[in-house]
């Protein structure tokens, strides 16, 4: 079978995470946060208090990347570090005054970014194309559609 980028599944999503990232960045970078930093942002927005191993687990990124981020959103005054009342191991990342206040500026970025580039799509084929997309990250997250490790 010959390879396509028109046909190819990965190729296609891959070249629409990279629009739909490049659009979120336009919009987001005037609040000074970036798409590296806004899925950290989202995940602290719904469970302030969470791990670095647990943000790492969510995100679905390595250890190091998050660490670097977190290093990152620290020095922009976007979250604190306090260790937990529960185990005293272990740091919970929490955003600071700073963090929250752009929860509401940056979610609207990003249903702008959504809603232009659904626009073209009926709200039937909008439900289809999010449920389509669930069904395939479910896929992976079963491990259905993981790479064989031969």
């Amino acid at each position: 079978m010959r390879f396509s980028k028109d046909s190819s599944a990965g190729y296609l999503v891959n070249d629409l995470a990279r629009r739909f990232a490049a659009a979120l960045q336009a919009r987001i970078k005037p609040l000074g946060l970036s798409t590296g930093v806004f899925p950290v942002m989202v995940q602290l927005w719904e469970d302030d208090g969470l791990t670095q191993t647990e943000l790492v687990r969510r995100i679905g990124v390595e250890q190091a990347t998050m660490a670097n981020t977190l290093a990152r959103m620290q020095r922009d005054g976007l979250i604190a570090r306090r260790r937990s009342k529960a185990d005293g191991r272990v740091q919970e990342i929490r955003l600071t005054d700073r963090g929250k206040s752009l929860r509401g500026p940056a979610i609207d970025a990003a249903l702008a970014v959504n809603d232009t580039a659904l626009s073209s799509l009926s709200p039937e084929e909008r439900e289809q194309f999010l449920g389509l997309m669930g069904k395939i990250i479910r896929t992976f997250d079963d491990g259905e559609g993981a790479a064989a490790d031969d």
